[in-house]
């Protein structure tokens, strides 16, 4: 979809209020998208009206049908600025506390047969109530008439209104605690795979330099990724509409509220059974329940196809979960052009994992159908120990003893499909948005960028470059002398050629997903490039896939909640130094809560299958791939067997040539939105863990995009992100008291009663 650009003169305008409420315009209500906006001049008693309608809207019943960023713009998010305070120290101290939950949560789901982000709707709707009780709950400045208590009471924030950007900010440090992630990740490898802990000077540094080292690319592409209209970054609408919700006009938003209330009940008290007591509800199978009496032969062939509620169980054709941890409200907010494509996806997913592995391909039949793990030729596990030495590189002569790995068909497919992405991400990109993000840039350096929300940004200072390239500077230096002094094997020139791989992806990956809500994982071609740099080394693959694919990470994170600062009117010196601040505490955090976990759960962490509740799919991915790239020659390479992987970004970029060669030859197929980057992601995306979910969500997004935003955009426009939001917050508020209190987090483990609900196999009843 090409970036249209926005007229001012068709935008609502709307009041300024100052931080007590006082000003000339005291009064907005927008009650819903079409609904007319009143003004109220508190010194004359003027009344103004004005309709929001006009002719480029499409409308049914009176209201607007939500199509593209700008109907977003004008119709969904406020363009009320407050004024109010954004970092105080109430911001900074629910912020900060916080982030550990969220660091906590994002560590749980890297261990989960899914892998998850946390719900940014729970951590902003604890930091709500949180920070509405330190209103509520402490004394006025005012009721005291000591001058140094008044502004000391003041400076704590004590008994002040807790404003929209407070909460804002608060939210926004404590999820930027998973920013640092990737190292993380790293670690919890080594400490698993390869029995060894880093060095102090290692964490810290790395860390440091992993976590940060990616904002300047940010920084240097707002204009492109951040301000025009149609860079929605559509996954976090629902929390824009929430705070928004909660602070704007509560009186009018009082009803939506008690649903929103309602909808975060039920989940809570909901989530209780598909994920304890009774798991069955987690992955509902038709098919399986039928074959529960027929020969084990029979089964075993519906648990692959059918079955999908375990981890590496099955691909979950027909399979519905009724697990909204999940789920998860994304289906309810990503526009319909993304899911349509998706569905397309999940298509190719089905036919080629179920073709790949009865057709034999890569002697798929002598391995498990789904699995991250790495295999001898007969089908046992690979033992990663028995090549390496003790400087944690590859033998090759053990190699010559021992043999090569080989990987599950699927997992071939997974990392074929992601080379296929990423080839086609670029050439979409040039092919389809380029004079459009010329014209952004050109735009944004005048100051002309026409969005509403951008030019409501101009009263602000903005971020002067330096800052970003100070911070650059910094986390480059940090990450120099680990590869120096660190236990990396990763030599300094590699380490460079990491950086400057990752800020040539970040543009290509920052448009997508602010035009879709969704990118594509580019991880691979890091780890492609580091096999053929230096060989046998698996750790230096590591380390140089994370710095590099963080660079493109940590663009695309700040450029998102960048956007949600411009929606809500953060001043940006303000969201870069909270985001910094954040993401240095989550990642400390991060580390500390994945070596309680390794801990405490490394057997079933390091087992190929795992079960419903812990799961080391994902590190074991890491680390299959760090050994397969570190023998890239024997296994990528013209006499290797997957050789069919790295020739796929050359494939892939032919797709979108493809696509914009029948466009004009039957110019109707522009109307259709495809983009074939999305398609290839999704025909692998779910290569592993749970499958369950797939249908559900096909269920959510259809109910969402297709019925309830175009027959009912009235209720659409009021609930649907609100609801969504509401569900998220509950069903992960659940998950985080049951891993700790039932599920093992801490070491110990107290499962529910096994019964029909709750089998002792899969909980589909598929095997």
């Amino acid at each position: 979809m090409a970036i249209k650009e926005v007229a001012p003169e068709i935008e609502q305008e709307s009041p300024d209020v100052s931080q007590h409420g006082k000003s000339e315009v005291t009064e907005a209500i927008f009650d819903s998208a079409s609904d007319k906006v009143k003004s109220i001049n508190e010194k004359t008693g003027e009344v103004s009206v004005e309709s929001p309608q006009d002719e480029d809207t499409e409308y049914v019943k009176g209201h607007p049908v939500i199509r593209n960023g700008l109907d977003v713009s004008k119709y969904i998010v406020s363009l009320r600025d407050d004024g109010d305070p954004a970092f105080t120290f109430r911001s900074f101290v629910l912020g900060s506390a916080f982030t550990a939950l969220s660091s906590v949560i994002t560590m749980l789901y890297v261990f989960k047969p899914y892998q998850a982000q946390v719900s940014f709707t729970f951590l902003q709707l604890l930091v709500f109530i949180f920070g509405q009780a330190w209103a509520l709950f402490t004394p006025r400045p005012e009721r005291f008439k000591w001058k140094w208590l008044q502004a000391t009471l003041r400076f704590l924030n004590f008994g002040q209104t807790f404003g929209i950007k407070e909460h804002v900010v608060s939210a926004l440090i404590a999820s930027s605690g998973n920013n640092g992630l990737a190292g993380v990740e790293v670690y919890a490898v080594e400490r698993l795979f390869y029995n060894t802990g880093v060095t102090a000077t290692t964490a810290v540094l790395g860390t440091f330099s992993i976590s940060l080292v990616g904002f300047v690319l940010a920084g240097v592409l707002r204009p492109l990724i951040v301000y025009p209209a149609e860079m929605v970054y559509w996954s976090t609408l629902p929390q824009v509409v929430l705070f928004q919700n909660l602070h704007f006009d509560v009186r009018a938003n009082r009803g939506r509220l008690v649903k929103f209330g309602w909808a975060l009940a039920a989940s809570a008290i909901w989530e209780f059974f598909p994920s304890y007591i009774v798991t069955w509800f987690s992955g509902i199978s038709i098919f399986c329940l039928a074959s529960m009496h027929a020969p084990t032969h029979t089964r075993t062939i519906f648990s692959k196809v059918f079955g999908g509620a375990s981890s590496n169980e099955g691909l979950g054709i027909l399979n519905f979960s009724l697990d909204w941890q999940y789920i998860q409200s994304t289906y309810l907010s990503l526009p319909l052009k993304q899911q349509f494509n998706s569905w397309i996806g999940y298509i190719i997913f089905y036919i080629a994992m179920l073709a790949l592995y009865y057709g034999n391909a890569w002697d798929a039949l002598s391995f498990p159908f789904m699995s991250t793990s790495l295999f001898l030729a007969n089908g046992t596990q690979y033992d990663t120990d028995s090549i390496m030495n003790s400087q944690g590189t590859i033998d090759f002569d053990k190699v010559d003893e021992v043999g090569l790995p080989y990987m599950t068909a699927t997992t071939v497919w997974g990392f074929l499909t992601q080379s296929l992405a990423i080839g086609a991400l670029i050439s979409h990109v040039l092919i389809f948005y380029s004079k459009d993000m010329w014209l952004a840039w050109k735009q944004a350096r005048t100051r002309t960028q026409p969005d509403p929300h951008y030019q409501g940004m101009l009263k602000y200072k903005e971020v002067p470059m330096w800052w970003y390239y100070g911070l650059f500077v910094l986390a480059f230096f940090a990450g120099l002398i680990v590869n120096i002094k660190g236990q990396t094997t990763q030599p300094v020139w590699e380490y460079i050629v990491a950086l400057i791989l990752g800020a040539f992806i970040a543009p290509f990956s920052c448009i997508l997903y602010g035009l879709y809500g969704t990118g594509v994982g580019t991880n691979l071609i890091s780890k492609m490039i580091a096999g053929a740099l230096h060989p046998g080394r698996p750790l230096a693959n590591l380390y140089f896939a994370s710095w590099s694919h963080q660079v493109i990470l940590l663009a695309v994170n700040l450029a998102n909640w960048l956007k949600v600062g411009q929606y809500t009117k953060i001043p940006p010196r303000v969201m870069f130094i909270t985001q910094v601040y954040g993401t240095l505490l989550g990642a400390g955090l991060n580390y500390a809560v994945m070596t309680t976990i390794v801990s405490n759960q490394r057997e079933i962490l390091l087992d190929p299958i795992g079960n419903n509740i812990w799961s080391g799919s994902y590190v074991q991915s890491l680390n299959s791939n760090a050994i397969t790239w570190a023998l890239a020659k024997e296994m990528y390479g013209i006499h290797g067997q997957y050789l069919i992987v790295p020739l796929g970004l050359v494939i892939g970029l032919a797709f979108p040539a493809l696509h914009w060669g029948v466009i004009k030859v039957f110019p109707r197929v522009a109307k259709w939105e495809i983009n074939t980057a999305v398609i290839l992601t999704y025909a692998g995306l779910i290569y592993y863990g749970n499958t369950s979910w797939i249908w559900s969500s096909i269920v959510v997004g259809i109910f969402s995009q297709v019925w309830l935003r175009r027959r009912l955009p009235r209720i659409y426009n009021k609930y649907n992100y609100l609801i969504g939001a509401a569900l998220d917050g509950g069903s992960q508020l659940i998950i985080f008291i049951l891993s700790f209190a039932v599920f093992g987090a801490s070491g110990n483990e107290v499962p529910f009663p096994t019964w029909w609900g709750n089998p002792s196999g899969n909980p589909d009843h598929c095997l």
